[in-house]
């Protein structure tokens, strides 16, 4: 067993997010940040991809999903991403944190987690 911890930092996107009228029909910037483990030995001795949980397939389905999505809450945007990488039985300690920049005054960010392992 070799476990790999694979993070994708900052991803953004655009999408419907709020609970005010104005939010729901303007898109808005959020930023996604997942992390994940998975026991990679198999593909590392093979170098092939075939063997790996494919980053760059998991951020395509998340951009399709999130770009084609309207949510009020952050925390069911999250989940939503959640429950996509999830969807591998092989990955575990997933963890997922939305931010939605300036969605407060005096603010940078407001941000939900959401994890499987303990902190």
């Amino acid at each position: 067993e070799k476990i790999a911890e694979v993070t994708i930092t900052n991803l953004r996107l655009r999408t419907a997010i709020g609970i005010r009228n104005w939010e729901k029909r303007k898109l808005q910037d959020v930023v996604i940040s997942i992390s994940y483990k998975y026991d990679a030995l198999k593909a590392i001795k093979n170098d092939d991809i075939e063997n790996a949980f494919d980053y760059k397939l998991l951020t395509k389905k998340i951009i399709n999903a999130v770009e084609n999505s309207k949510f009020a809450l952050l925390e069911s945007l999250t989940d939503m991403i959640y429950d996509i990488v999830g969807e591998n039985s092989n990955v575990k300690d997933i963890n997922v944190v939305v931010e939605k920049p300036h969605s407060l005054r005096f603010c940078d960010t407001v941000s939900v987690r959401i994890s499987s392992n303990e902190k």
